[in-house]
């Protein structure tokens, strides 16, 4: 048995071996199987559910608060398919760049279905590229940070909400 191991980028294409500040959870042997990465909580913060061989799942859950912004993205299918399976985001917020995708389900687990970009001080994403799996692209601008978005394909955005009646979740 192996103890897990949790890295933290560097942002230059390396990582860092953050395992120890982790917390003790990670630190005990057991086999484990997959893990699946989403916001179990609504918050703007990811989870990562651990599901062990023997014994129950392990939710491993960041516990101090963060002054980082996030934006998040439920693409729903109508041309394509429902669940908007294969459909790209790529978010630009200033300089900042990600691109994040719906993929389907792995054996044993399934990772959230919505696209969680972290943005740390950007407060906007200016612009949200969304590729859809028949190849449209469709175009959302100006987003304010810390919010869901639901995105209906052809219609843009449907509808947005931060957590806890419309408050944005800041320490």
């Amino acid at each position: 048995m192996r103890i897990r191991l949790a890295f933290l980028s560097q942002r230059n294409g390396s990582f860092k071996n953050n395992s120890k500040l982790a917390g003790p959870a990670i630190q005990i042997p057991q086999v484990s199987r997959r893990m699946a990465i989403g916001d179990l909580f609504n918050d703007g913060k990811l989870e990562a559910v651990v599901e062990n061989l023997k014994g129950q799942p392990m939710i491993l859950r960041l516990e101090s608060g963060s002054e980082n912004y996030w934006i998040s993205f439920q693409l729903e299918g109508e041309k394509s398919n429902r669940l908007a399976l294969n459909a790209l985001v790529r978010a630009t917020a200033g300089s900042l760049v990600q691109l994040g995708g719906v993929i389907r389900a792995s054996y044993l687990s399934q990772n959230d279905p919505r696209i969680h970009f972290g943005l740390g001080d950007y407060q906007r994403v200016d612009k949200a590229d969304i590729l859809w799996p028949d190849g449209k692209l469709e175009i959302l601008t100006n987003l304010a940070a810390d919010c869901f978005y639901l995105v209906r394909e052809g219609a843009g955005e449907v509808s947005s909400g931060s957590p806890g009646a419309g408050q944005a979740n800041r320490p």
